[in-house]
């Protein structure tokens, strides 16, 4: 049974049980609470002082079941093409999150179509794309348990299949789980470039389509991370026949200090139960 350890705990958000506890009541605070049935958001994973409010803000509009699947991008190279977190436990500051093995399990035998998607703790060792919502998720829901999916180099008809996988696997087991797609969105460029950019992006995102959506990253050259988990969460989606995604809010980083040179736009988006 794995454990994984904080890795960005100190850096990203706070290091002590106390510190996160204040914290995460803090991003609360300025959110207007909901009990939305959704079967699907995206969040952004930037340090907390940059994005937390507007992930906290995203995951304060729905209920979040026992049953979470978190999908990020993977911005260290290790692991597998899809590494998949599949029995164990996430330890926090002051907490630890139980895997949910069999959910992992189902995914992981859905996903036989997936290039390389496998059972791989390499690529989570040091990702922080996942760990910065896991305190916020655990505020949302005590009994959290988590599949934790570090999403690599694939392309997007493999997104696609990706999120079929996802979907047969809830089926399988059946009762409410929610998707989660961890994600920035362009990178260090003017504030004014960043948001044309974006929103080029987010128009897509908000079509439900995942072609649509990586055929406009690609075009406009927007450094989206998380286009990968984006596009199998849209994908997700369809196959579950919900609703059209939903945009909750925008910002970029440029808004925490006041240095718009070079940001990062932040989007939360909630696709809601058909």
């Amino acid at each position: 049974m794995s454990i994984r350890p904080p890795s960005v705990a100190g850096r990203f958000y706070p290091g002590t049980a106390a510190e996160v506890s204040a914290a995460v009541g803090r991003l609360y605070a300025g959110a207007t609470p909901g009990d939305r049935d959704a079967v699907a958001i995206m969040c952004p994973h930037a340090g907390w002082i940059y994005s937390g409010k507007l992930a906290a803000r995203t995951l304060a509009q729905v209920r979040v079941p026992e049953r979470v699947i978190v999908l990020c991008p993977n911005h260290t190279g290790r692991g597998a093409r899809v590494s998949v977190f599949a029995e164990g436990s996430w330890k926090l500051p002051g907490a630890e999150v139980a895997i949910d093995d069999e959910l992992a399990a189902a995914l992981l035998e859905e996903s036989r179509g997936v290039r390389g998607c496998h059972a791989d703790d390499d690529a989570h060792a040091y990702e922080h794309a996942i760990e910065v919502l896991v305190p916020l998720l655990l505020a949302r829901q005590p009994a959290l348990r988590l599949v934790p999916v570090v999403v690599g180099g694939i392309d997007v008809d493999e997104c696609v299949a990706l999120g079929g996988a996802l979907a047969r696997a809830v089926a399988r087991v059946g009762g409410d789980v929610l998707v989660v797609a961890s994600s920035d969105m362009n990178h260090y460029l003017p504030e004014d470039e960043t948001r044309r950019r974006d929103q080029t992006a987010l128009e897509a995102l908000v079509s439900g389509d995942p072609v649509q959506l990586a055929r406009t990253v690609e075009a406009n050259k927007v450094s989206m991370c998380g286009v990968r988990p984006a596009c199998a969460m849209l994908s997700y989606a369809r196959a579950v026949e919900a609703r059209r995604p939903e945009l909750v809010g925008y910002t970029t980083s440029g808004e925490a200090f006041g240095d718009y040179a070079q940001v990062v736009g932040y989007a939360g988006v909630v696709v809601p139960r058909a």
